[in-house]
């Protein structure tokens, strides 16, 4: 079993290092807020209260936090990974939804440590992290990839190998990208059925089993409908507009134009000013109600 140093335990996190203990790995967690480490604590990980302390003697770093900044703060902060001295055989794996950019240039500072790296965003939401059933998508060199497989594999049912260190995150963000598309055509969608007058309970299992009924709908369309979006059963709203910037910022770099994605995006960078961006994901179709400002 490896020792593991977790730095990150909220929703997805909390699942994540639960799974590692459960186990038989020996681990370490670190979160910004104490108080989101104490179940994972009780049974049986060590607290430290700095990255710098998770990572000493560490064989395997995984970091699980929102965005570029707090990546950056795991790792390159005054009590970051790497102001310490972490182990230099340790294997640093990113499994945050990140820029592209910043994932290279922390491969890059990683490896001046003599660390390996890999990054290794996860889909699977809420429940495949509690349940140790998400899918890993990850980027790296095929040797290092083995060395972390037995710490990995304890909260993923899968793991898609798509090329080197980046590729795994580039992947990720083609993906929230679509998600995110698919959540407004959805609002849009059932915001025109009720305009329509049709009778919304029938309209909820005609979309679901139908030729729409992707995933994204079966996830989203109830929650929709009813309203509520304070209860985060996916992720929350301000999570998505952040992956969906990213991913914009990569086509931008790619020279891929992006009408559609950049329009949804907006959507949900209204629906953030309106706030909604602790709510569920599916609080995006409350920007789409009467009386929506948004450009024509």
């Amino acid at each position: 079993m490896a020792r593991v140093a977790f730095i990150g335990t909220g929703g997805m996190g909390q699942g994540m290092a639960r799974n590692l203990l459960d186990a038989g790995h020996d681990v370490t967690v670190c979160n910004r807020t104490i108080a989101k480490t104490q179940a994972l604590v009780e049974a049986g990980a060590t607290l430290a209260l700095t990255p710098r302390r998770a990572a000493a003697g560490a064989e395997t770093i995984i970091s699980m936090v929102g965005d570029d900044h707090d990546s950056r703060q795991v790792w390159l902060g005054a009590d970051g990974v790497l102001a310490g001295r972490p182990n230099p055989n340790a294997v640093a794996i990113e499994s945050s939804t990140l820029s592209l950019q910043w994932v290279q240039q922390l491969a890059g500072a990683t490896g001046a440590a003599g660390l390996s790296f890999i990054d290794s965003p996860v889909t699977g939401g809420l429940s495949g992290a509690q349940d140790g059933t998400l899918t890993l998508l990850v980027g790296a060199k095929e040797e290092d990839l083995i060395r972390a497989r037995p710490a990995m594999e304890a909260f993923s049912q899968r793991l898609i190998h798509f090329g080197p260190v980046g590729a795994g995150t580039a992947y990720k963000l083609v993906v929230n990208l679509m998600v995110g598309v698919q959540a407004v055509a959805l609002a849009e969608g059932l915001l025109l059925a009720e305009k329509a007058g049709l009778d919304m309970a029938q309209v909820l299992p005609a979309l679901t089993s139908g030729a729409v009924g992707s995933p994204v709908v079966k996830a989203y369309a109830e929650r929709m409908l009813s309203g509520d979006h304070k209860d985060v059963t996916n992720f929350l709203a301000r999570w998505m507009h952040k992956d969906m910037e990213y991913a914009l910022q990569l086509a931008g770099g790619a020279g891929q134009p992006t009408p559609t994605s950049a329009a949804a995006t907006r959507i949900f960078q209204k629906a953030l000013d309106e706030g909604s961006a602790n709510q569920n994901v599916t609080a995006v179709i409350e920007a789409l109600r009467e009386g929506s400002d948004l450009d024509q």
